[in-house]
């Protein structure tokens, strides 16, 4: 779905951001991205729907190259590739409803969108989504009303109203306590899984990436360092991507991390039932 052949990208100043890196993602797949700060993940990122512009390399979606495009087929790609960012990014006055449905803006006319006048097509699959992620209850409420894992999930979405091919997450759980985090981390996954997306999930928190993503690649100044499952993330990996550090506790900590969700599930079985179970 997404390949990405020796992308670089170096700024006015001379620093070299990302350099030579080769990518695919496949449609399902969901990615995390780790690294320090400053190892050019938000750049990737942003290179891939060219919020910035990369310096060389090619950007496929599919059999579209994205690298070249002029400004009016640029933004026909960029309704194919959903965006979830760190800050949310929705407009605080306006309510749950209207941010979501601001993710059609490119596929409606301008004066449709600026007098708020979506297709009811738009409008049910907007209720729809924000009933999947728990929601639909809140739809009238203003942006600036909604806790941060409430927000987290009115940009989500937004992103996947635009009914994409590809899901590009900028560190999701940054501003989230530990819960939340997981819950947020839980469900984009899980959407990605229902609906078939790739996704590029830029994150910190490597606990996350090993308990949620079945694919972790490392960055290190620019350059991919690490491209694997998340239990081959050994001491002498991550002290390659991050530096010294007592990665042996964090390593048993992701498993401890992993016995206690394999518990909530277990409980919850016996108390609902499996999937499907006679009740």
């Amino acid at each position: 779905m997404l390949r990405i052949e020796n992308l670089e990208k170096r700024y006015q100043t001379g620093d070299l951001a990302l350099k030579s890196v080769n990518l695919e993602v496949p449609k399902g797949q969901v990615m995390a991205l780790i690294g320090p700060s400053g190892a050019g993940k938000s750049t990737l990122i942003r290179c891939v729907n060219r919020l910035v512009e990369p310096t060389a390399g090619k950007v496929f979606l599919g059999d579209l190259e994205l690298a070249h495009l002029g400004s009016s087929a640029l933004r026909r790609a960029r309704t194919r590739m959903g965006m979830i960012f760190q800050e949310y990014a929705l407009v605080e006055r306006l309510s749950v409803m209207e941010n979501v449905l601001s993710g059609r803006l490119g596929y409606v006319g301008f004066w449709r969108s600026y007098l708020r006048k979506f297709p009811q097509s738009d409008i049910d699959e907007a209720f729809n989504l924000l009933q999947r992620v728990g929601l639909d209850h809140m739809a009238d409420k203003r942006a600036d009303e909604l806790s941060g894992g409430q927000r987290q999930r009115v940009g989500i979405c937004r992103a996947l109203i635009q009914n994409p091919d590809l899901l590009l997450v900028d560190e999701p759980t940054a501003s989230l306590d530990p819960k939340t985090s997981r819950q947020i981390m839980r469900l984009i996954c899980e959407l990605c899984e229902e609906r078939q997306l790739a996704a590029i999930i830029n994150i910190h928190d490597v606990l996350l990436a090993q308990m949620f993503t079945r694919r972790i690649v490392g960055l290190q100044l620019g350059a991919i360092v690490y491209d694997g499952p998340p239990d081959q993330l050994s001491p002498d990996v991550l002290t390659q991507i991050y530096g010294e550090e007592d990665w042996e506790a964090t390593i048993e900590a992701t498993k401890d991390l992993d016995e206690d969700e394999a518990d909530v599930l277990a409980v919850a079985e016996k108390v609902i039932g499996r999937p499907g179970a006679p009740s």
